[in-house]
């Protein structure tokens, strides 16, 4: 991503006299047979991200078929398919030289709310307990995953394991109806998450006698991370129900314009073709 980033932010800065001229200035500038859509800059551009839209495609391929599990997790699939999704603005609009219209302009608009859905979407995957092969965990498998991360506390604090349950709670959840408590729900959780993992880090660090042994430097960090992960899965096993139900909201906001946005793009590529209008043939 940053191989990519940094010539993009580099283009976007020599070129910004350009990209705020008016139409009229722009066929006059000197960098407009570089920096116009069809030029080698903004149509290299485009056609990179041509590839990175196509290969996201790739991603529901992997998550349908069981058969591809070879090529890696689905989680591991997920985040290099955000990742590769955050970069498509700032290559459409260099592409676009930062003006888009017509179908163009549609698609680019529908990729925007395609790309912000995903963050939300990813932001929802991870708040579903998986095993790291990105297979959801049974409400057993938690518990079980749970019981395992509390012994190795109680082994490295000196805490017994029903001891280390009762400073980790942070309370019940108010049931979450609806997209916007849910998502309320789930950030403030991770300010609670982060709260408690601050305080358990000072008192892991003063434990004393027969409260436990207390904690420095690479154990204490490995402690409090194990604290951090318990503290996650409390929170997303309760929250589990609200979750799919937010995911459901989430799925009619992300194919319907994510399929709009294909269908644009393919659309301009034909006609680009077509008609001839790039600087490789």
């Amino acid at each position: 991503m940053i191989i990519l980033s940094l010539p993009l932010a580099v283009i976007n800065v020599l070129g910004i006299s350009y990209y705020l001229a008016s139409p009229a200035g722009r066929v006059r500038h000197p960098l407009h047979s570089l920096l116009r859509p069809s030029g080698a800059v903004g149509q290299t551009t485009g056609i990179i991200a041509f590839v990175i839209f196509v290969f996201l495609w790739l991603y529901p391929l992997r998550k349908k078929y069981r058969k591809l599990a070879f090529t890696g997790a689905v989680g591991r699939w997920l985040d290099v398919h955000v990742t590769s999704a955050l970069l498509l603005p700032l290559l459409l609009g260099t592409h676009a030289a930062w003006r888009s219209e017509g179908v163009i302009g549609l698609g680019l608009v529908a990729m925007l709310v395609v790309i912000a859905s995903g963050v939300v979407g990813r932001y929802l995957y991870t708040r579903i307990p998986r095993a790291r092969s990105g297979v959801e965990l049974s409400r057993d498998e938690v518990a079980a995953t749970r019981r395992d991360l509390l012994e190795r506390l109680a082994d490295t604090t000196g805490v017994t394991a029903d001891e280390m349950e009762g400073m980790l709670a942070t309370g019940g959840d108010p049931e979450a109806r609806g997209l916007v408590p849910a998502l309320r729900r789930m950030m403030l959780n991770d300010l609670t998450r982060a709260r408690r993992c601050r305080e358990l880090r000072t008192r892991f660090a003063t434990l004393q006698g027969s409260t436990g042994r207390s904690l420095a430097g690479r154990a204490l960090d490995e402690a409090v991370a194990l604290a951090d992960k318990e503290i996650a899965l409390d929170q997303q096993a309760r929250m589990l129900d609200a979750t799919h139900r937010v995911f459901k909201f989430w799925h009619v906001a992300h194919r319907p314009f994510a399929i709009t946005a294909l269908l644009a793009v393919f659309v301009h590529v034909v006609v680009v073709v077509s008609f001839g209008a790039t600087w490789f043939w």
